[in-house]
C-alpha cells in the first residue's frame, strides 16, 4: 500500500539498509545473514592467500578484525534467528578456525570444539546470548547509555 503525504505518495520497499544492517519486508534477517556470510567468506578467501606467511597470533588478530567484527555487528538482533541462518553464521566461525590452525584434508572434518576452546571463542549462538545478557546487565546497573536504560524497567 502507498503511504500518502500532502502531495506525494511513498512506495514501500522490499528491502532497506540502515547503519549497514539490511532489513527485508518480512523481517526475516535473511538479507543481513547472507550479506555477512558473503563479506566474511570473501575476507577469509583473501586471508587464505597470505595465510602461510602469517604467524598464529597474527591470524587470530586478523580473524577478530576482519571476520568477527562482521559477525558481532548488531548481533543482539540475531536473538530470534532461524536455525538455518544460525548455521550459516556458525559455518563462518568454523572456517575461521580452520584457517587459524591451517587444518587441511581430513583434519578439517574433526570436531572443532577443542580449537574453539583453545582460542576462547564462544559458538555463534552463545556469542549472541552473551551480547544480549551484557546489554541487559549494563542497563540494570546503569552502565549503558540512558536511552537504553530507559527502555528497561526492573
Amino acid at each position: 500500500a502507498v503511504v500518502s503525504t500532502q502531495s506525494t505518495g511513498i512506495q514501500p520497499a522490499d528491502k532497506a539498509k540502515n547503519l549497514g544492517f539490511q532489513f527485508d519486508d518480512q523481517m526475516s534477517l535473511d538479507l543481513q545473514v547472507n550479506a555477512v556470510t558473503q563479506k566474511c567468506f570473501m575476507n577469509l578467501r583473501d586471508l587464505q592467500r597470505i595465510g602461510t606467511k602469517l604467524t598464529h597470533d597474527l591470524k587470530v588478530q586478523l580473524v577478530h578484525s576482519m571476520i568477527f567484527s562482521h559477525l558481532d555487528y548488531c548481533n543482539a538482533v540475531f536473538g530470534s534467528l532461524s536455525e538455518a541462518n544460525l548455521n550459516k553464521l556458525q559455518k563462518i566461525q568454523y572456517s575461521a578456525v580452520t584457517f587459524i590452525f591451517g587444518l587441511k584434508g581430513k583434519d578439517r572434518f574433526q570436531s572443532l570444539s577443542p580449537f574453539l576452546k583453545e582460542l576462547h571463542f564462544l559458538p555463534v549462538r552463545s556469542r549472541i546470548k552473551y551480547k544480549i545478557a551484557l546489554l541487559v546487565f549494563k542497563c540494570v546497573n546503569n552502565i549503558s547509555p540512558e536511552y537504553l536504560s530507559d527502555m528497561l524497567t526492573v
